[in-house]
């Protein structure tokens, strides 16, 4: 097999990716190891700044070079200091799949480690639930309020990742608008879930092309090496 570690931004990525992307790539020949960026000693949980971030990835690049890294943090409120971030060419006005691969192709060159792919979600983790409002309604008692809500928000847009990032109108601003009883590390993952991989696929280019370089991964001996 083809060990994957995943830098990810928070609980919400990591139960993400054990309920819903472990599962479907270990019949494919990777394992996929969820990590929580850690943030201080004994903390664990956010994206706060790149001088933490940094140091964190590098290491497991290096420790175990039969392994792929990559990660699952938020293009949405990342920290300025990220690669690309604060370049006088970084596509302001642009869509966020744009926004989030010239950041993601600056974080390449910066890691410099061959076994690094670096991943951002657009605009962060809430927009794949856009992809089926629907899915919503079993974990609410008002759902012929909250799902038309959601739905709305989605109109307009051709992908759930075009939802936009400003600090009233993210799609997690918007699910909370609509179900101030959402709890992302609750309902984030079990409504992705029973979306189901497919369906995100379909639904987020961006995302899409990540798991197009998953899928490109080849089957490999299992490494001994842990982090």
């Amino acid at each position: 097999m083809t060990r994957v570690y995943l830098l990810v931004e928070g609980q919400t990525e990591e139960v993400f990716v054990r309920e819903v992307l472990e599962p479907s790539f270990l019949d494919r020949g990777l394992y996929l190891t969820p990590i929580v960026v850690s943030t201080s000693p004994g903390h664990r949980g956010g994206v706060v700044s790149y001088a933490k971030i940094r140091p964190q990835i590098i290491r497991l690049c290096r420790q175990d070079r039969q392994a792929q890294v990559s990660t699952l943090f938020d293009l949405y409120a990342l920290p300025t200091d990220f690669p690309g971030r604060a370049d006088a060419a970084y596509p302001t006005t642009d869509t966020g799949a744009r926004k989030a691969a010239f950041i993601e192709a600056r974080w390449q060159e910066d890691i410099s480690e061959p076994n690094f792919r670096p991943h951002l979600l657009v605009h962060e983790f809430e927009a794949l639930l856009f992809v089926a409002p629907e899915r919503f309604a079993e974990w609410v008692d008002d759902a012929a309020t909250v799902v038309p809500a959601l739905q709305a928000a989605r109109q307009g847009q051709t992908s759930p990742e075009d939802i936009n990032d400003q600090p009233h109108t993210a799609p997690s601003k918007r699910i909370l608008a609509a179900m101030p009883g959402y709890q992302k590390t609750f309902h984030g993952p079990l409504i992705a879930c029973e979306i189901g991989l497919d369906a995100l696929r379909q639904a987020c280019p961006h995302f899409q092309r990540w798991l197009h370089w998953l899928d490109a991964l080849p089957p490999a001996p299992f490494p001994t090496t842990t982090p």
